[in-house]
């Protein structure tokens, strides 16, 4: 009989190889110096009661692509991924009877930001618990998007709200090929097939065809506001959605906030909302998370630094984005 133990994914440290032991016994084991990611678990972080109201933190870029953890240790879900997993261990608790979307984002890409709000609006209509949403330092574009999935909308006082409305990234690499004398050439099925190309100039047309996508992602954008704002007419709206920012106290002028308060009004707003006076905060999170109040950092994902973090984008490729400071 032989056993194999294995140690897998030691790192190099102070200049060592990575090393791999092979020890020859009897039977078959193997030893992962990285642990698996491991299931979501509750933590209570303020009140007292029985019912529960869940904090669920939307931070970061909102991409498909999961934040890169470094090292040995396994990645993390993408938001979207991770916030359907937290919205169903509350779908299955019957004690949780509203939830606050705790926000810090600038946006990201248009799909994940309409599943994320998808997704938000199924919970709360199967489940008839209310969803309040408080904007910390930013709530901008596809943030402000999935925030429209909720009953109440709230800013603190110093957030940046606004910047609805698409934007295209695409890179031009060009000039540079020719500065060192590289050319590309493409064999295509089509005159269109390579539209977007980092590698020449945008035709007229591809210009007008790429524009009429954005604009139908806009009328999309809009249409949301107007289900989750119903007290702004279209005309208002798209008067309001030309890309800028607006602070707290404009975006509450403007009706695109309820109100202006800080994340315990959010937490109280909630209740009010469920009908219940007494509730415990409570919140999910990766074993190993250290969270003690609902200041602390929740999500897997990564922080706000994702704004100017291009390894949370994939710029290889044209792509339609509800975000905001792209560039």
């Amino acid at each position: 009989m032989k056993t194999v133990v294995t140690l897998i994914g030691m790192r190099s440290v102070c200049g060592f190889a990575v090393v791999g032991v092979v020890v020859w016994l009897v039977g078959c084991v193997s030893v992962y110096l990285a642990p698996p990611l491991q299931p979501l678990q509750e933590t209570s972080l303020s009140g007292a009661g029985k019912e529960k109201v869940l904090l669920i933190d939307v931070s970061g870029v909102i991409t498909r692509k999961a934040a890169s953890s470094g090292g040995i240790f396994p990645a993390p879900p993408d938001i979207v991924a991770r916030v359907k997993e937290e919205l169903e261990l509350a779908g299955k608790d019957d004690h949780v009877k509203a939830v606050v979307l705790r926000i810090n984002s600038p946006g990201g890409t248009v799909t994940a930001s309409d599943q994320l709000y998808h997704e938000m609006r199924k919970f709360k209509e199967t489940y008839e618990i209310p969803i309040v949403a408080m904007f910390m330092d930013v709530g901008a574009s596809g943030a402000y998007y999935v925030a429209m999935a909720a009953d109440s909308v709230i800013a603190h006082p110093t957030s940046i709200v606004g910047s609805i409305g698409v934007v295209m990234l695409r890179l031009n690499v060009e000039g540079l090929l020719e500065k060192v004398g590289l050319e590309t050439a493409a064999i295509k099925s089509g005159t269109m097939k390579d539209m977007g190309s980092p590698f020449r100039t945008m035709t007229d047309e591809e210009y007008q065809v790429f524009l009429g996508v954005i604009m139908e992602f806009y009328n999309r954008f809009v249409q949301v506001i107007g289900e989750g704002r119903p007290g702004l007419k279209d005309d208002r709206i798209r008067e309001l959605a030309d890309g800028r920012i607006y602070t707290a106290a404009q975006a509450f002028r403007v009706g695109l906030v309820d109100e202006l308060g800080y994340l315990d009004v959010a937490i109280d707003r909630a209740k009010q909302i469920a009908g219940i006076e007494e509730a415990r905060v409570v919140t999910y999170h990766r074993p190993g998370t250290y969270t003690n109040n609902i200041y602390s950092r929740l999500s897997d994902s990564v922080t706000l630094r994702s704004i100017v973090d291009w390894s949370q984008l994939s710029v290889g490729t044209p792509q339609f984005l509800y975000l905001w400071g792209p560039s």
